[in-house]
């Protein structure tokens, strides 16, 4: 352990400063004016604003409700204990299967009594989900302690597609598609989504045969390691193996193009991380929230020990995917930048289940039509109990979201709405916005009082003097 860190951190000084100093203004702007053309979000501009860094204005006037933007993941996961509920593209974090695989999965687990575990490919024959989990086939069919809970035989043919339930028809999901790589961790809803998580990470993150990482065994312990502790691990490494590919493309393609004038290695580097760059960071262990539980005068070992915990997943990731080329992103110093920029810049990931549609529409059928199918839907839907409405969830950095600032009042909001059915980030407006307005968003509740907010708020590493909180600490005066 204390070796990992220590040859981490005796890397280039200067590669790794370069790596974590802040763009120059001028590409910072180009780099979002490009963003915001490729997501269609013409009304809005990124500019400096001072003392608090990047900001997000209106260059055009918005109506209360009003689509502000759409902005797609860099990169996200779907957490590790939500996988047993939700079956979802591993790219787009859209609903794949059909209602009745959704639901024959949920229960299948349920009764196998799995909570929190990763799950893997629905279509594998009931044996081999038995062993994957160490658990008998006798206990598949029903867990004790679940009066509601289906036959095997039931729950099987549900998920096979042998049982069609009533007016699913009106809640079409694509077909599942495995990996490319072979693992059973990763179903997509196209070939376009395999494509597109394969060439920005999954390659080096795959676990199957043909995966592109050095050590598949490692692999499975960074991940056994991060399921255990924190996940947001896995967004770290999908950050670094996002830069390491991309790195591989611009040298590529500056080969190819048998450019006259070559460019360093430290320049390729620096030009595949761009797009991390741009987020805002800290060191992980320095900007995390001390726990309730944790006394104030234990805060040093607290800090010390995640820096540890981020130093054993380091070494487990050098491990199977490390590239001499990119060595600097390998760096504890990197690599808890990177994770604190999660933690201060990451939005909840939430896909509302079709599953909860479903089931609402049989209630809202007419009596007669609803009662001839809840005769059938019934038993399924007394199985699952309240999780039949259990979304998507995850987390996830969003290049544009990240540029929100924070406002107690603020004027926009992260809302889905009925048609945004994947893993996008959509930003509405509260109230009117003009044209020139700062667009904010709240980063907390911010209809708790003062000094609540003001203290939830010191975890991001401000303090907010929004128009609300100055007329709020007046009044404490």
């Amino acid at each position: 352990m204390a070796s990992l860190c220590k040859s981490s951190d005796n890397l280039s000084v200067a590669e790794v400063a370069a790596l974590l100093a802040p763009l120059p203004s001028l590409q910072v702007q180009e780099y979002f004016k490009e963003l915001i053309t490729s997501r269609g979000c013409s009304g809005i501009e990124v500019k400096h604003n001072g003392s608090i860094g990047k900001g997000v204005y209106a260059n055009a006037e918005f109506q209360e409700d009003e689509l502000i933007l759409k902005d797609q993941i860099l990169v996200g996961i779907q957490h590790s204990s939500n996988k047993v509920d939700c079956l979802v593209c591993g790219f787009c974090f859209r609903f794949i299967g059909s209602i009745e695989k959704q639901i024959g999965r949920k229960v299948y687990f349920k009764n196998m009594g799995l909570s929190g575990c990763c799950d893997g490919d629905s279509s594998e024959s009931e044996e081999d989900e038995c062993v994957k989990y160490n658990v008998n086939e006798e206990q598949c069919g029903a867990s004790s302690s679940n009066h509601n809970s289906l036959p095997q035989e039931v729950v099987s043919s549900l998920m096979n597609g042998e049982i069609s339930l009533p007016h699913t028809d009106k809640f079409p999901l694509p077909s599942p598609l495995s990996c490319p790589g072979g693992c059973q961790e990763a179903f997509y809803c196209s070939e376009s989504c395999a494509k597109a998580d394969w060439e920005s990470s999954h390659s080096l993150l795959c676990t199957g045969e043909r995966s592109e990482s050095i050590s598949r065994e490692a692999l499975g312990e960074f991940v056994k390691h991060a399921n255990e502790t924190n996940d947001i691990f896995l967004l770290a490494a999908k950050a670094i193996a996002f830069t390491i590919l991309r790195y591989r493309k611009l040298k590529a393609e500056h080969v190819n193009k048998q450019a006259k004038q070559s460019m360093s290695k430290q320049s390729l580097l620096l030009e595949a991380w761009k797009p991390v760059s741009i987020g805002y960071k800290r060191r992980w262990w320095d900007c995390i929230a001390l726990p309730d539980d944790v006394d104030p005068s234990d805060e040093g070992a607290f800090r010390m020990q995640i820096k540890d915990l981020a130093c054993t997943s380091l070494e487990l990731l050098k491990t199977a995917i490390f590239d001499k080329e990119c060595e600097a992103l390998f760096s504890l110093e990197i690599y808890g930048n990177i994770i604190g920029m999660f933690e201060l810049n990451n939005l909840d990931l939430v896909v509302a289940s079709p599953v909860e549609d479903y089931f609402l529409y049989i209630d809202d059928l007419p009596d007669a039509e609803k009662e001839e199918a809840e005769e059938i839907t019934r038993p399924f839907l007394d199985a699952l109990g309240d999780e039949y409405s259990d979304c998507c969830q995850g987390t996830a950095f969003f290049p544009l979201q990240s540029c929100l600032n924070h406002s107690c009042c603020p004027n926009a909001k992260a809302f889905k709405r009925e048609e945004d059915r994947d893993g996008q980030a959509v930003i509405i407006a509260l109230r009117r916005i003009s044209k020139n307005e700062e667009v904010t968003i709240s980063y907390i509740d911010e209809e708790l009082p003062y000094k609540e907010r003001q203290a939830l708020l010191a975890d991001y590493g401000f303090s907010c003097s929004c128009p609300k909180c100055l007329q709020d600490s007046s009044v404490l005066v």
